[in-house]
């Protein structure tokens, strides 16, 4: 009995001691929202038909310099589910140069005005940016705006 009660105390001490905090604090869904990207000419060829550019929203991005991943809202405004959103993702300083674009695939189950909390692997391997709003790093790094196109969307059948 007495070794069992050893036993219980020491798992009781490991637990509580390996409790790791991985939540951040910083993530709202009420934060500001994304800008989208302007369409010209040259963009033009992104604008699927059938596609509503307003269909689905993001917002509250955050992108420290040390992640590896970028986090953000995105809302849906459309009248149905959708099983993932296709996004141009368009980073740049803090003065409009273009730093990055790229074209990424979000999986996510996202009923018609649920907001949800995703995340994508960062464009910067090297660390050394961080999104403007997620407050600045204690070492070197360069702030960066990003701005959104939807591009697409899938919505699943018989579900």
């Amino acid at each position: 009995m007495r070794s069992v009660l050893c036993i219980f105390l020491a798992v009781l001490a490991v637990v509580s001691v390996a409790r790791t905090r991985t939540t951040q604090k910083q993530l709202h869904s009420a934060a500001a929202v994304v800008k989208p990207l302007e369409v010209t000419e040259v963009d033009s060829v992104d604008i699927v038909a059938g596609v509503d550019p307003d269909g689905i929203v993001m917002k509250g991005f955050n992108k420290r310099a040390s992640d590896s991943k970028e986090s953000f809202f995105l809302t849906s405004r459309l009248r149905h589910r959708i099983s993932s959103v296709r996004l141009l993702l368009r980073y740049s300083t803090m003065d409009g140069n273009v730093l990055h674009e790229r074209r990424v695939v979000v999986p996510v189950d996202l009923k018609p005005g649920e907001t949800k909390l995703v995340s994508v692997k960062t464009f910067d391997v090297q660390h050394v940016f961080y999104y403007y709003g997620s407050g600045k790093p204690r070492k070197s790094a360069t702030p960066f705006k990003v701005a959104y196109r939807l591009t697409g969307y899938d919505i699943p059948i018989g579900n």
